[in-house]
């Protein structure tokens, strides 16, 4: 419905057919793969349903109780060599335990996961809660890349994951949702672009964003959680406190001074009509 709503032709398979149940796709190597999957999908299989499905194959079985590590799992099955995928989850799936700590930590094992990037609430219609962008790329090694209007010149990165904060980006739209700019979409892909070339001008920058090292990942016990691995700013650390105490007794004795100023005000306007209060 959606493809068609948009006017996009598309190849759906053979028949209509659960994407999970019966694999329409089973030769398909694909160097892009751009997904929205449901989240945390419940009882997506039997419990003695796709054991053996070649798209797990070098990964545990994702488990039946939800379908995220599963619909992860189908898309690096679909990745050629070379192959990128971007795919959003909520947020839940970048820890846990279980089958799906096993599945995530094989995946940075073998070097698939090239990004993890945490997006603000509110950014669509459905929900209003924080998901995150989740980036694989087959190929990490270091590599040059001919595009139309430049060459990408890629270091080696199989051993670091790029974690990015973005809740803190974005602006008004429609009232009640959050949208990136132009502006922020050049931004931040200039960071991760330029997290990924030679000879750049990337840092890390607290609370935005961190290169994580596979050591680091792994002393974190696989957790993809961004925030810990970016550096929080903790802004109490350099308040004077007797400084902002004065402060703040300054202001509040202003404060009082006006509400007696007005309470004052307010019993001369009754007086003067007649109805004088007694307190």
């Amino acid at each position: 419905m959606n493809l068609a709503i948009r006017g996009i032709n598309a190849n759906l398979g053979d028949k209509a057919a659960d994407t999970f149940a019966q694999d329409q796709h089973k030769d398909l190597k694909a160097d892009y793969i751009m997904a929205n999957p449901p989240f945390n999908q419940k009882d997506w299989r039997g419990a003695d349903e796709l054991i053996d499905d070649p798209r797990w194959k070098g990964y545990e079985v994702p488990p039946k109780s939800n379908a995220n590590y599963g619909w992860i799992l189908n898309m690096v099955s679909k990745l050629s060599e070379n192959g990128v995928a971007g795919f959003i989850l909520a947020n839940g799936a970048l820890s846990g335990g279980g089958e799906e700590y096993k599945i995530r930590r094989k995946l940075i094992e073998n070097n698939l996961v090239e990004a993890i990037v945490i997006l603000p609430r509110s950014m669509f219609y459905t929900t209003d809660i924080s998901v995150t962008l989740w980036i694989f790329n087959k190929n990490k090694t270091e590599h040059t890349v001919q595009l139309p209007d430049t060459t990408r010149n890629y270091r080696n990165r199989e051993d670091e994951i790029l974690f990015m904060d973005l809740r803190q980006i974005g602006e008004p739209f429609e009232k009640k949702y959050t949208q990136f700019s132009e502006q922020h979409i050049q931004d931040i892909a200039k960071t991760y672009h330029s997290w990924q070339q030679k000879d750049t001008d990337y840092e890390d920058v607290p609370e935005y964003c961190y290169s994580a090292s596979l050591e680091e990942v792994a002393k974190k016990d696989f957790s993809l959680v961004p925030s810990k691995y970016i550096e929080f700013v903790n802004r109490d650390e350099n308040i004077n406190f007797d400084e902002k105490m004065t402060t703040l007794q300054t202001e509040l004795s202003d404060l009082l001074q006006q509400e007696t100023e007005s309470k004052t005000q307010l019993l001369n306007v009754f007086k003067e009509l007649g109805y004088e209060l007694e307190l």
